[in-house]
């Protein structure tokens, strides 16, 4: 019986910016989702870093912007777990791109897509590390009011994802 430790590495991120997590299976999963997202979105700001699983296990990475890059690099080393990939976004929000990222072949999950603060939790073996879940942001803390709905349907409108 081999020995495991759960560990949580906390992504480390300005307050607003957005992320999305998910696993990959393959090296060029670095290149098809740069090209997923410059075609999604025209002039988008974004870096993407991929821990590599095998062979010299590298962290993979590319992007447009140079503080997201950064942040991916450093967030996907602090990860750590293989076929990890994660995404900073600078000037659009998951949802305008999320389709676009789950629809490349190689994407086998998205564990979150988020601005909120997230705890990655992993487990750790003699092989090396592996995503078993997210904490994204904090536990409910009651039920929306008919106040809590109107603000809530007022801001979908304004940022103009609802009629």
């Amino acid at each position: 019986m081999s020995v495991q430790e759960i560990k949580t590495v906390r992504i480390d991120k300005p307050e607003p910016m957005n992320f999305i997590l998910g696993q990959s299976h393959f090296i060029k999963t670095v290149e098809d989702i740069h090209e997923a997202l410059v075609g999604a979105v025209p002039g988008i700001k974004f870096g993407v870093a991929f821990c590599e699983a095998s062979g010299p296990c590298l962290v993979r990475w590319s992007g447009t912007d140079e503080q997201c890059i950064e942040l991916a690099k450093k967030n996907a080393q602090a990860i750590g777990a293989g076929h990890s990939f994660i995404i900073f976004l600078g000037n659009v929000f998951p949802v305008n791109v999320l389709k676009a990222v789950q629809n490349v072949p190689e994407v086998c999950r998205i564990y979150c897509a988020t601005a909120n603060p997230v705890e990655v939790l992993l487990v750790e073996t003699a092989q090396g590390r592996g995503i078993i879940g997210v904490v994204d942001g904090g536990s409910p803390l009651g039920v929306e009011s008919e106040k809590e709905i109107a603000e809530r349907k007022g801001l979908l409108r304004k940022f103009g994802y609802k009629l």
